[in-house]
């Protein structure tokens, strides 16, 4: 199994454009909470569970993934899971499913826009084309930044 630190040093070799993290910075933040929302908005078939219960499957299946590479970072990231769940939440409840839904779908469109753009920038295309697994380290490669700065010297 390859270490946090071996995928966020493959990602950060994909990412040194200033411009490019900038937009990483606005984008990536937004893509996942517009994923959260769109699953915050499936109907849930059992009657047991609440409205986001799909979203917090793959929260915690999220968690999970991160949690077998690194702790720290997955604690953080479980945090941001947490806080956007419940705005998500308080979303859900303000606006109702569809509006969530279409919402989180333009949050969406505008950010990934946002990421190819950075791209060009940086002049390498995103690191997901290569491997899906990238998608889970976009966010956690800003963990790791955010906890050196808030000065954990070792995140993963």
């Amino acid at each position: 199994m390859r270490s946090m630190q071996d995928w966020l040093d493959s990602y950060s070799g994909d990412h040194q454009n200033p411009t490019n993290q900038v937009f990483h910075w606005c984008c990536v933040p937004p893509i996942v909470w517009s994923v959260i929302a769109l699953l915050w908005a499936v109907p849930v078939p059992l009657s047991r569970l609440r409205p986001g219960s799909w979203a917090v499957l793959v929260m915690v299946l999220a968690f999970y993934w991160y949690w077998r590479r690194s702790h720290r970072l997955a604690l953080g990231l479980l945090l941001v899971f947490a806080l956007l769940g419940l705005f998500t939440n308080y979303l859900y409840w303000r606006l109702g499913a569809a509006p969530l839904c279409w919402l989180a779908l333009g949050v969406f469109v505008v950010a990934w826009i946002g990421q190819f753009i950075g791209h060009q920038f940086e002049g390498r295309k995103p690191s997901f084309l290569t491997d899906l697994s990238y998608l889970l380290i976009g966010p956690a490669w800003l963990m790791a930044k955010l906890l050196r700065k808030l000065g954990f010297k070792q995140v993963t």
